[in-house]
């Protein structure tokens, strides 16, 4: 059986903790290989050997830095085959899916090509009498990424691109059910020129996580999951003295106005609540029509699009979506469904029997839709992160509007209608980081910046885009005086720049 190890200073290295851990293959339920799960001494082994590497990083030069990014870009574009394969094997998302995965985790590789500009200070020349003041951007030395299993390409690289383009040196902590993409990025960094030690990749649960999050040497840190999970490192990190970005959970809310095509915004409904079986963070959950004719309408034109959706193996590329990760995700998820039932929502279709022929013991399930839930129960307050759709139906706008803002998630949300007045108040009033209109999934692009709110969100800099550059770098400020032909005499008062 394949065994997976870790990637510490440039190369593949064996796990040597002794404790292991299943990587299954979806499609047939069967376990794949085994990763190793990190010891603190390896953990700590590869931030020593990143906290060696790093300065003499830092001290190249921020152009030299970017091409290692271009070269990386090319190496993305030329295995995207394989990454998208190697991906879906292990996640089951189809194949189609993992290549975006893959690809919207490269335009921040992109993007961190231009950091040299974004590095840049600022500069004042005669701030004050014979006084030049300017500030440097500099790295911040060692800084890790714990990242979720749902996107083990994408979110890996909005962590450690930027970081590693600004000068510093990254220590990786993948998810432990799909890890083989991330060690395949950090060959694949080595190819694009990459010092060994830079990006190191250490695979394994809590004990690596609480390693990195107590050792010194470790300035900053990211981490993609679970709001619980998000809040305990948010708040570990920081009684450590750590800058920290942590995004948890979401219950995405998609606001159907009375004027919205409704063909339109049930093709949304699909693509945006289902695909990859609903295991994004981004997944529209809830489903918000506004006003009795709208939910009747959008329920009839809804209903069938979920009944006839293709599930299939992660190579199918016909497929709308594949397995999920885990049976202990398929038994939660199908678990949620027998809460919702049990609740009283109405559960207009039903897919916990699905059974994919010839692979009976694969992890798939079919779509599920809930009408007529209401706020109080609990699949409208938790995360369900499986193929679940939920109907919530608002008399007014102003309700709609109120769903989402007392929601204790507030990732994103999306509004489809013809009016611009709806929109323009809609997108200024919500309280949730990311907004949609008349888009159902709201991902910025790469030099925008990606972030939840309230319990969906820790810490004030998001990921990607210029805050990317914001965590990952301090500020130095500095005055200067070239005291030529002055006479000094001291001061004791503040100085002034009069």
């Amino acid at each position: 059986m394949r065994t997976i190890g870790h990637f510490i200073g440039g190369k593949t290295v064996a796990g040597g903790s002794g404790r292991t851990a299943p990587v299954f293959d979806p499609n047939t339920g069967e376990v794949q290989a085994e990763v190793a799960l990190a010891s603190k001494a390896e953990v700590e082994a590869a931030i020593q050997n990143a906290a060696e590497a790093q300065p003499a990083w830092a001290a190249t030069n921020p152009q030299r830095r970017a091409r290692v990014m271009m070269k990386f870009v090319q190496l993305l574009n030329d295995h995207m085959d394989e990454l998208a394969e190697l991906l879906a094997s292990e996640h089951g998302k189809t194949v189609p899916d993992a290549k975006g995965d893959v690809q919207r985790g490269l335009e921040v590789v992109e993007f961190s090509i231009g950091i040299p500009h974004l590095l840049k200070g600022e500069y004042t020349d005669g701030a004050g009498p014979g006084i030049d003041m300017y500030s440097m951007r500099q790295p911040l030395g060692v800084v890790a990424g714990i990242t979720p299993f749902n996107f083990p390409a994408m979110i890996p690289m909005w962590k450690f691109a930027p970081a590693i383009a600004s000068g510093n040196a990254f220590i990786l902590k993948p998810s432990e059910r799909d890890p083989s993409v991330p060690m395949r990025l950090a060959e694949l960094m080595m190819e694009a020129g990459l010092p060994a030690g830079i990006l190191n990749v250490v695979n394994g649960d809590k004990e690596a996580v609480d390693t990195v999050l107590t050792d010194p040497r470790v300035m900053a840190l990211g981490f993609v999951g679970s709001s619980s999970i998000a809040e305990y490192v948010y708040s570990t990190a920081a009684a450590h003295g750590k800058r920290a970005q942590c995004f948890g959970g979401a219950k995405n809310h998609m606001i159907i106005m009375p004027d919205a095509d409704m063909e339109q915004a049930a093709n949304a409904l699909i693509g945006a609540g289902y695909g990859s079986a609903g295991e994004r963070c981004m997944a529209i959950s809830v489903a918000v029509p506004v006003g009795e004719q709208t939910a009747e309408t959008l329920m009839k034109t809804l209903v069938p699009k979920v009944q006839a959706l293709k599930i299939g193996l992660s190579s199918d590329h016909e497929a709308d979506y594949g397995p999920m990760v885990t049976k202990a995700a398929l038994d939660r998820v199908k678990g949620y469904v027998d809460l919702g039932v049990e609740e009283g929502a109405e559960l207009v279709v039903d897919g916990r029997d699905f059974k994919m022929q010839g692979y009976e013991n694969g992890f798939f399930m079919g779509g599920c839709l809930f009408n007529r839930v209401t706020p109080d129960m609990r699949i409208y307050k938790e995360e369900i992160f499986g193929p679940v759709l939920s109907v919530v139906r608002a008399q007014d706008y102003e309700e709609a509007v109120r769903l989402p803002n007392d929601h204790e998630y507030g990732n994103g949300v999306a509004i489809f209608t013809r009016d611009g007045d709806a929109a323009r108040d809609f997108a200024a009033r919500v309280n949730v980081g990311m907004v949609g209109v008349n888009v159902p999934i709201p991902v910025p692009l790469a030099y925008y910046t990606f972030g939840g709110w309230k319990r969906s969100g820790f810490g004030d800099l998001n990921q990607h885009g210029p805050d990317a550059v914001r965590f990952y770098t301090k500020t130095k400020t500095v005055t200067s005086r070239w005291p030529s032909g002055i006479k000094d005499s001291a001061e004791f008062v503040i100085p002034t720049m009069g």
